[in-house]
């Protein structure tokens, strides 16, 4: 496949075109393209697909991926231009203009900074047609192609380009070249994932002017192509700033909360004098709610922002008449959508890094909202490739040669700026077991919801080269303590030991049943023994009485100020079952404590999913309708009386980003908490539907579409007493 990959010779976007002859229709044509690192695909004028930002985000030395077309309805008898613009995005990032991530001053200077994939942008093309005539041509790029510099002369993988309108019609045509490096045939796969598309447009309302500048408002925060059609003077640059939030001078704010200012900035530099042009977002997306344009209001008309996601595919629905539930499901799943653009970024402003906890930790919160069969394959892709072997070697502060360990999983897949040593005091960033847990835990939820055993076998022995990994990390103790804990919680108390090797538990017993599934009986009863080591010994270090003999689980990390609990420490030995039967009791009840006293959830995202659902599973579905409807922080409600459109990413007003998804995890209680519904065997082949409403509600609906069909529960209140309907499809197992 793809016998050349054509280039202008630079590092800069350009434009590849040819014309093709044609003696008669094609009956079926298909094309197979990739832009490095991104592309659109024109024929004959028109747009091919409704994709954007093709393709895939990738560690473009490990695997890059192509897209397949089918260009038949584009063609037609005669001549037939097809025409190509490449982008910079992460194969050579181009950080000469707007903002870009830095690392903040807390931290000390990376020594493995981004490295670029190659020198020059590429491109390949390759197309079958079938003629009507029953003929077949191959069409491909190669020299005989031409290429001209783009009008967008500088892109941004965080979201700022500059675009010279004089150059939309270039004229300068020259004849391709053959790119000097370019991808090994074995690394190339198909994109199969669901394309990043446009979902909604959202007409910018104008609010006002501020500091001379022209402020719209797009109503909702995500992420979105800009498009503005302006007016200027030629050669004048017209400089747009996007943001979250307004400052107290009604301009646009890019600071990002105890970081640095997001100075992300779109520049259109017109071509002529006083005529109407158009602005549009090409190789990159902006992020915001906000966008503030350095002109008079006379001079901007139709400001659009093009919503765009990967998560198109809706899985589920819920709705209800206390309207403050729709509030907070609308609010999540705005995040998630704007954070799914081929990787699962953290949030579409400060970082736009893949990082990979939420992949599990949300992975029910999301996968009964939206479709993720494709996007969780391609997100565990993403982690075996970026899986480290014993030969890779990066650099330490000293400069000296550092290994971070075979197996390693690292907390962002791809990961292009890899941060691998531990932070002074803080732990690592890059090594940190919540986040490598993926491969497993998220490889769990994916076989759980498709019941597709094929997850199990890509899978099987990544994760059990992580979990050995892992196994080098114990500490003095015996735990695993190197990460970041309980990451956002509020209080700080991050209870490393206590989390962390919960999770190796976790891991390990989840290996053993990946092992039941796939025949592996030895590999079972190996990592069975393992798990129940592990259990044993935590148990037998954190399981204590307190004064009035209740079996609690002590924060290791706090045990120098005696007994002192938290939810996570008490909800994720509950969650996982590592609590022995004649003891469970007790930790429920002390978990109920640790809600009670704080009379909120108190937790980080690593702790709070495990702290719902062993809320809910012990009967405590009052206490999380109550919290999450107070008004005030912590609260997922205290965002939306905020003003809030998505999820914040910490337990604050005003916090650092305004569209990070990590907290979501409520909407998983919705469908299993709310409409009660419960996959008790992979695919939902069986399933226990338990529904429950809290009082302020006095109807809901909630579908889930599974793998056989729809399940649907509505609730009712009915002369003070609460009526429940389900319905199941065939093939689906009731408990």
């Amino acid at each position: 496949m793809f016998n050349h990959w054509i280039t202008n010779g630079t590092d800069r976007p350009f434009y590849a075109r040819k014309t093709f002859h044609l003696s008669c229709a094609p009956a079926k044509a298909t094309a197979r393209v990739c832009g490095l690192g991104q592309f659109n695909l024109y024929i004959n004028g028109q747009k091919v697909s409704d994709h954007v930002l093709d393709p895939a985000w990738s560690d473009y030395r490990k695997r890059v991926y192509y897209v397949t077309y089918d260009i038949t309805p584009y063609l037609a008898k005669g001549e037939n231009e097809v025409l190509a613009e490449v982008g910079n995005g992460w194969y050579i990032a181009d950080w000469d203009y707007g903002y870009s991530f830095h690392f903040p001053p807390f931290m000390p200077p990376n020594p493995n900074p981004y490295q670029p994939f190659n020198t020059e942008l590429i491109f390949a093309f390759e197309a079958d047609l079938e003629l009507t005539d029953g003929g077949h041509v191959t069409w491909e790029a190669d020299q005989g192609w031409q290429v001209a510099e783009h009008p967008v002369r500088h892109t941004n993988s965080f979201g700022s380009e500059i675009i010279e309108g004089s150059k939309k019609d270039p004229d300068a045509w020259a004849l391709a070249k053959i790119a000097q490096s370019s991808p090994s045939p074995d690394l190339l796969s198909e994109q199969t994932l669901p394309p990043i598309r446009v979902i909604e447009v959202r007409e910018g309302r104008f609010l006002h002017t501020a500091n001379g500048r022209s402020i719209y408002d797009f109503g909702l925060n995500g992420s979105g192509l800009l498009k503005v059609t302006l007016k200027g003077k030629a050669g004048v640059p017209i400089h747009l700033y996007p943001a979250e939030k307004l400052d107290e001078a009604g301009d646009t704010d890019q600071m990002a909360k105890g970081w640095m200012p997001i100075d992300v900035c779109e520049t259109y530099i017109p071509a002529k004098d006083d005529v109407w042009e158009e602005f549009a977002m090409t190789f990159t997306y902006m992020a915001g709610r906000y966008i503030a344009i350095d002109t008079a209001p006379e001079n901007v008309q139709d400001v659009r922002m093009e919503v765009i996601t990967s998560a198109w595919k809706e899985a589920g629905t819920f709705h209800c008449d206390d309207e403050r539930y729709n509030q907070i499901y609308d609010m999540i799943r705005r995040t998630v959508e704007a954070n799914m653009l081929s990787v699962h970024t953290d949030c579409p402003t400060i970082e736009r890094f893949a990082w990979q906890e939420p992949n599990h930790l949300m992975g029910a919160a999301i996968l009964y909202m939206k479709d993720g069969k494709e996007l969780w394959r391609k997100f565990l892709t993403d982690c075996r490739d970026a899986q480290h072997t014993a030969s890779d070697r990066f650099r330490d502060f000293a400069g000296n040669e550092f290994c971070p360990g075979d197996g390693l999983v690292p907390s962002q897949a791809p990961c292009y700026i890899p941060n691998v040593l531990p932070v002074p005091g803080m732990g690592s960033f890059y090594d940190i077991i919540a986040w490598g847990s993926t491969i497993i835990l998220g490889t769990r939820w994916h076989y759980l919801f498709y019941g597709d055993k094929s997850i199990l076998e890509v899978n099987y022995e990544a994760g059990l080269r992580y979990f050995r990994h892992l196994q080098t990390k114990l500490d003095e103790n015996g735990f695993i303590s190197h990460g970041l804990g309980d990451w956002g919680n509020p209080d700080g108390a991050y209870a490393r030991e206590n989390i962390e090797t919960a999770l190796l538990y976790a891991d390990a017993i989840t290996l053993a049943w990946f092992a039941e599934e796939l025949g592996l009986a030895q590999d079972a009863a190996d990592l069975r023994k393992e798990a129940a080591q592990i259990r044993d010994h935590y148990n037998q270090e954190l399981l204590v009485q307190d004064e009035n003999g209740r079996w609690c689980y002590r924060s290791f990390e706090k045990r120098s100020e005696g007994l002192v609990l938290t939810q996570a420490c008490e909800a994720l030995p509950l969650y996982w079952n590592m609590v022995p039967e004649d003891k469970i009791p007790d930790v429920v009840d002390s978990l109920r404590q640790t809600l009670l006293e704080k009379d909120a959830f108190c937790a980080g995202e690593v702790g709070l999913p495990y702290i719902i659902q062993a809320a809910a599973r012990y009967g405590m579905n009052e206490l999380i309708a109550r919290f999450i409807t107070k008004e005030t922080h912590p609260s997922y409600y205290a965002f939306i009386l905020d003003g809030e459109t998505t999820l914040g990413e910490f337990w604050e007003t005003n916090p650092r980003s305004h569209c990070h998804d990590m907290m979501g995890h409520i909407t998983e209680w919705y469908y299993n908490g709310l409409a009660g519904i419960t996959p008790l065997e992979p695919g939902f082949r069986k399933v226990r539907v338990s529904p429950w409403m809290p009082e302020s509600m006095q109807e809901m609906t909630c579908t889930y579409e599974a793998p056989q069909g729809t399940i649907r529960v509505h609730g009712q209140r009915v002369n003070g007493e609460t009526v429940f309907s389900v319905t199941l499809p065939q093939g689906i197992e009731k408990d």
